[in-house]
């Protein structure tokens, strides 16, 4: 009861920033974006953060984080209008959707499909949201008591978890990990401004590499140079088919399958590195598992929409958990997000215990803008 009533003041403060033309508008246009970045294949949160990115100098906290949250929690809703209609993964999240939706928009079922997938996202969307909220309030006690050889392990265990997710050779991963640390210590020390290595005769080097121009040579240019090649129609056929009421109610009589994949996508979220490559699948398969009659999977059955999509929504939620409370990031735009969080501003915002005890309103504040993008 004590940390829920300590909680109160930072919850009511949360609603105070977000509650204002200014940050609403800014949450509207971050929507907008993810939206229009969404529908087009292979551009997802990664590419759109690192496209952002060259904004976030100097900007108003809050209005920064309207901006990006607004787009993230929009992203996984907006990638379902290529899958369903083009039968090409709009994300990594949306692989799983398309084995039905695609087969439900060549039998003139498009706008069902689509407004079951919305109607799942929602909710997947409220349920991480709730999530986060409940979970930042049980463990930020927990978490404030960390010092630095709590901080070291879980650093060594995010750097670890790189490993664990390479595949079979391990040592892959460790060697990517540790090689991205060696590319991290390029330039001055943030604390003491002595050269931590060479800058090998190129002043520039002096200053480190900047996450914009990195995130957007990784990222959001080959994405986009790959976009551009593409050479195929979009569709054979214009119409989406009528039924978008028929697709919330499909939402409905499936109800219980989208708490449980909301579930299976929080999670998944937690856990570091996972994110939307593996969560859709997990609950397409829970989707299928759970169905008495399994033959019309890949042919257009309904179930296989409402499963991923509660799923990739509610991972979001799940993913700023270790994002805020440890600066672990849950995903690869998770890492871009907490990039762009140390760009706000004067820099005075820092994700991990220190944000929890610092900047609790702006915690807080992330979760509300969340539950309304």
């Amino acid at each position: 009861m004590e940390v829920i009533m300590e909680a109160l003041p930072a919850l009511g403060d949360a609603w105070g920033l977000i509650l204002q033309p200014v940050v609403l508008g800014y949450l509207v246009l971050g929507v907008v974006m993810g939206l229009c970045i969404g529908v087009f294949p292979g551009l997802g949160g990664i590419a759109g953060l690192s496209l952002l990115l060259p904004f976030m100098f100097g900007m108003d906290p809050i209005l920064g984080l309207a901006l990006m949250v607004g787009m993230v929690a929009v992203v996984p809703t907006s990638d379902t209008f290529a899958s369903v209609l083009m039968g090409i993964p709009g994300s990594s999240a949306s692989q799983a959707t398309v084995l039905d939706g695609f087969p439900m928009a060549k039998k003139g079922l498009a706008a069902r499909a689509l407004s079951a997938a919305f109607a799942s996202s929602l909710f997947g969307g409220l349920v991480g949201a709730s999530f986060l909220t409940v979970f930042i309030l049980v463990a930020r006690p927990i978490v404030l008591e960390f010092r630095t050889p709590e901080l070291l392990m879980i650093t060594i265990f995010g750097l670890s978890m790189v490993g664990i997710l390479a595949g079979r050779v391990a040592i892959k991963g460790i060697v990517a990990a540790g090689l991205g640390m060696l590319i991290g210590t390029i330039g001055e020390g943030a604390s003491s401004g002595d050269l931590r290595m060479s800058s090998y005769d190129f002043p520039y080097l002096t200053d480190g590499l900047k996450l914009v121009i990195v995130g957007l040579g990784i990222f959001a240019i080959p994405e986009i140079i790959s976009l551009l090649r593409q050479d195929r129609a979009i569709s054979s056929k214009a119409q989406l088919g009528g039924g978008w009421l028929d697709g919330v109610k499909d939402w409905f009589a499936n109800i219980w399958l989208s708490v449980r994949c909301s579930i299976i996508g929080v999670i998944v979220g937690v856990i570091p590195g996972l994110g939307g490559s593996v969560v859709d699948w997990i609950a397409y398969g829970h989707a299928v598992q759970t169905t008495k009659d399994k033959s019309q999977f890949g042919k257009g059955q309904v179930r296989g929409v409402i499963g991923p999509e509660s799923s990739n929504n509610a991972k979001e939620g799940g993913g700023l958990v270790p994002t805020l409370l440890f600066g672990i990031p849950g995903s690869g735009s998770m890492a871009i997000f907490i990039g762009a969080i140390a760009l706000l501003g004067s820099g005075q915002i820092e994700v991990g215990p220190a944000m929890l005890k610092n900047n609790l309103d702006i915690t807080y504040s992330i979760v509300w803008l969340l539950a309304l993008a």
